[in-house]
């Protein structure tokens, strides 16, 4: 597959829409990594940033404002295919109605000027989405999607997502992967530390992990551990709701502001366990990355891509989406048994860095183009 980039005398040109944060989310948090990794050294990486938000609260809030942003880049996008011609163009894609309609007319501009065109779904609400649309909207979406190359996805279960639109050679997996360098300090004559790290809204399971310390608090236990949970409030409801049932109950929770770089190393560092349960579909969530990168054992659920990542009674445990019940059960065996808690941390770090870094990410992009590109 090499052979077709030394064919050129130069890289060949890969055009990447993508947003930038903030707000710091899965898609703008893939698109800084991957253009600051070394995919630069295969491929002449060109950027468009398609963000026209600042904060999580006005995602999905359409206004005259936003559309004109929208109306903006669609003329960008026109004015850099025809300024730097580029023999890829990579297209992330929404599974919203409105937000799909969006990114097609990304599609369609690229496929005007003929250029190969690369989506890529970085969720796994997509076939949910597609099944319950209007018939007319189906239609829509399928001849979109059928006149492109190929669509990335973050996890091998996510392929049966786009069976129906893609071959099977068609459809690439490429899992978040990046370079994190945190040291984990494992508890020594303290109590151990319980992490919740992602935006703070019900899908994300933020109720739940709540829910199960409730349930720890009413059945007498001895709280040998605090909690920290970190994020951003998608709404001033659910962060009054929150830190009320936490306040009430007197839950051993800290709450803290989002946070990014070496402050979020820093506390994923001084973590003993990673409780991430989402309620709603994923893809393949950055933060259990970073949870698998610190060496800590991880409690989560069967969402998009996490079984990948969480194997259940390897490096973590799986449970049921909305049971506080089973939460609260497996906090209970990794605060108390500290050989298990140990061993499946251990076995994070190794899953990640045989699996997750950005040289894996890499490799598969970078398939990924070349595969499209020689087609």
């Amino acid at each position: 597959m090499e052979e077709i980039s030394r064919t050129k005398e130069n890289k060949l040109k890969v055009l990447l829409l993508g947003p930038l944060p903030p707000p710091y989310m899965g898609p703008s948090i893939a698109t800084e990594i991957i253009l600051k990794s070394t995919l630069n050294k295969h491929f002449k990486i060109l950027h468009l940033n398609t963000n026209t938000h600042k904060t999580l609260s006005t995602l999905g809030a359409w206004n005259f404002d936003r559309i004109l942003k929208n109306l903006i880049l669609y003329f960008k996008l026109a004015y850099s295919i025809l300024k730097n011609w580029p023999d890829l163009v990579l297209i992330p894609i929404s599974q919203t109605a409105s937000g799909f309609f969006k990114d097609s007319i990304y599609i369609i501009i690229s496929k005007l000027f003929l250029r190969k065109t690369l989506l890529q779904l970085r969720g796994g609400n997509f076939k949910n989405w597609y099944d319950s649309s209007t018939v007319l909207n189906k239609i829509y979406v399928s001849k979109i999607l059928r006149g492109t190359q190929g669509i990335i996805v973050l996890g091998e279960k996510l392929r049966h997502l786009f069976s129906d639109f893609f071959k099977e050679d068609r459809i690439f997996v490429v899992p978040n992967g990046a370079d994190y360098k945190i040291n984990s300090q494992p508890s020594k004559n303290r109590k151990l530390k319980l992490l919740y790290l992602g935006n703070l809204q019900p899908s994300k399971g933020i109720e739940d992990v709540l829910n199960a310390l409730l349930l720890l608090r009413e059945s007498n236990r001895d709280f040998k551990f605090s909690t920290d949970i970190v994020g951003s409030w998608r709404d001033d409801f659910t962060k009054s709701k929150y830190q009320k049932l936490a306040q009430d109950n007197g839950l051993p929770v800290a709450f803290h502001f989002s946070v990014v770089g070496e402050k979020k190393f820093s506390i994923l560092s001084g973590a003993d366990i990673f409780i991430f349960p989402p309620r709603e579909p994923e893809g393949h969530p950055w933060v259990i990355v970073e949870a698998l990168a610190a060496g800590l054992p991880i409690i989560s659920t069967d969402q998009g891509a996490i079984t990948e990542s969480v194997r259940d009674g390897i490096n973590g445990f799986i449970v049921e989406k909305e049971n506080p019940g089973q939460l609260a059960e497996k906090i209970m065996m990794l605060t108390t048994d500290e050989e298990l808690r140990v061993r499946m941390g251990k076995e994070s770090r190794r899953l990640y860095e045989g699996n997750f870094t950005e040289k894996k990410m890499v490799e598969r992009l970078a398939s990924a183009f070349y595969k499209v590109l020689e087609s």
